[in-house]
């Protein structure tokens, strides 16, 4: 058992290493692609040079990031066979079909035309090589589409049927897959984080630009560009993310309770806006979870259901299988207990299936098939020994969602001021202190993006499924210092990577106008 943790705990370690280092390019390239679009519409219809000296320095710094980003992503990919291979088997005819989708699709679409974009000037028409420019943005969101139904599958798993004879879940409604809720809202607000990211990460070079007395006036046409670009991806990302929560209320309540520390809910629920855990508190001890807090009155229960006296659960209410009611009468739910005896109950009648498909005996197969369908909903908790085991990390959710929310209040200042003063102000850019705020800025977009990440995926932990399978039951039978050398040789690389690239930036962004 602890050599199977090891490999748990080290392959959950690669996958985060891999997938954070692929979000520092993806929400980039996703956003600059937008404002590469728009700087070439505009020289499209003004065919002013300086407009096109714009596209072709931002459309430079995508293209770097693009590599980045493919490089990565097909890393993660294989990860899901080297590493999860439990996992590819039990639901890859689900979870291969977006994947597959994207690679043929999408990544071929971002491929043919991001080759005419660098390449096309001066031998497609100018009308074509816009064309080009906006359909390898398409293209981008596109695969980010793909991808966040596959991810939004994981944590909230339909269009499926248990198959007991294959052991393995397989596709019935394709469209339930690609249009739940939990994809829409995620890709939504994938996309617009990229905008906010790519505009912040476009003001904050063009005030260093600015600060080094260079392309000054490409720096301000760009500020404004992202300005508005990053208005447009702030306001359409804080309507996405209102989605997103009351999602995360209706199929992942347990990630919801780790997001603000709450471990018994309550009607009229109050919202953290700033909170320090006391580390020493556990389930049911009766102790206070913070040692300080400032509280936002009824702000909880209107995030998660739009009504200040609806009722949200803590870890405790749904490990316990407590609620209530709208009346606010007390109600049952299926408790952590009663899931996990359903659950093993689904794993017996599996085997049981198993035997009878051996022996021939249809009677015996039809019944335990039954008996599976019942319980399945709950087959992930057949494999846990306690309800603890089922409640995520509720330090690093909370601090993760915070960090985020605090910088993105910081950032919706700060891209309303730089707006503003593009137009109003346009001394504000030329003062030090506050070019260094715009440069800093770009490190706290990245910071939220990643924090981002963290809460959606440390917040649904153990499973690897919402519900069906945890990440114990998803690995691949490797030894762990297999894992663990991969995780030290790939941290090494991506590191190296990323300096690289760094590098690379840096020197493209200092290289003298042409």
């Amino acid at each position: 058992m602890t050599d199977l943790m090891t490999v748990v705990d080290w392959s959950r370690g690669l996958f985060a290493l891999t997938a954070m280092y692929h979000w520092l390019f993806v929400p980039l390239t996703l956003g600059l692609s937008v404002i590469v679009g728009v700087m070439e519409t505009i020289y499209y219809r003004s065919r002013s040079q300086e407009w096109l000296k714009a596209t072709k320095f931002w459309m430079t710094l995508f293209g770097i990031n693009f590599a980045m980003g493919v490089a990565t992503g097909i890393i993660l990919e294989f990860e899901f066979g080297t590493n999860w291979s439990n996992y590819s088997w039990f639901v890859g005819d689900i979870f291969g079909a977006p994947l597959a989708i994207e690679g043929l699709l999408a990544f071929f679409m971002e491929a043919t035309f991001i080759a005419i974009m660098f390449f096309g000037w001066n031998k497609v028409s100018p009308g074509f090589h816009l064309a080009s420019t906006w359909l390898t943005t398409a293209g981008a969101s596109i695969s980010a589409l793909w991808i966040l139904v596959a991810n939004a599958w994981m944590q909230y798993p339909v269009g499926m049927e248990f198959d007991p004879a294959q052991m393995r879940n397989v596709m019935d409604d394709f469209w339930a897959v690609a249009f739940s809720p939990v994809a829409v809202h995620k890709f939504l607000h994938a996309v617009f984080d990229g905008w906010v990211l790519a505009s912040v990460f476009v003001m904050g070079v063009s005030a260093y630009l600015i600060m080094r007395g260079k392309r000054r006036e490409m720096a301000m046409r760009s500020v404004k560009v992202a300005g508005w670009t990053g208005a447009a991806g702030m306001v359409l990302t804080l309507w996405s993310g209102d989605s997103s929560a009351v999602d995360v209320a209706r199929v992942q309540p347990m990630k919801l309770a780790a997001m603000e520390g709450l471990y018994d809910g309550g009607r009229g629920e109050e919202i953290v806006a700033f909170g320090i855990l006391d580390p020493s508190k556990t389930l049911n001890d009766g102790k206070d979870p913070f040692i300080m807090k400032i509280a936002i009155p009824y702000g909880l229960s209107i995030l998660a259901n739009h009504d200040m006296n609806s009722f949200v659960p803590g870890i405790n209410d749904i490990i316990a299988g407590r609620s209530m009611n709208a009346e606010g009468d007390s109600i049952d739910t299926v408790s952590y207990a009663e899931r996990m005896a359903m659950g093993k109950k689904s794993h017996e009648a599996l085997r049981r299936f198993d035997r009878a498909l051996t022996e021939g005996d249809t009677a015996a197969m039809d019944a335990a098939r039954a008996e599976i369908k019942e319980n399945y909903p709950f087959f992930g908790y057949g494999y846990l020994d306690s309800a603890e085991e089922a409640v995520p990390p509720v330090g690093i959710t909370f601090y993760s969602f915070h960090i985020m929310v605090l910088a993105g209040g910081y950032l919706t200042l700060f891209i309303a001021i730089a707006l503003w003063s593009a137009y109003k102000r346009r001394r504000l850019w030329e003062t030090r202190w506050w070019q260094w705020v715009a440069m800093l800025s770009v490190a706290v977009v990245w910071i939220c993006s990643e924090a981002g990440w963290v809460t959606a995926e440390v917040g649904r932990q153990p499973w690897i499924i919402q519900d069906l399978m945890p990440a114990r039951a998803a690995i691949s039978a490797i030894p762990s210092g297999t894992v663990i050398i991969t995780f030290v040789l790939f941290a090494a690389v991506f590191t190296a990577l990323l300096a690289a690239e760094a590098v690379i930036m840096v020197k493209q962004i200092n290289k003298e106008e042409e």
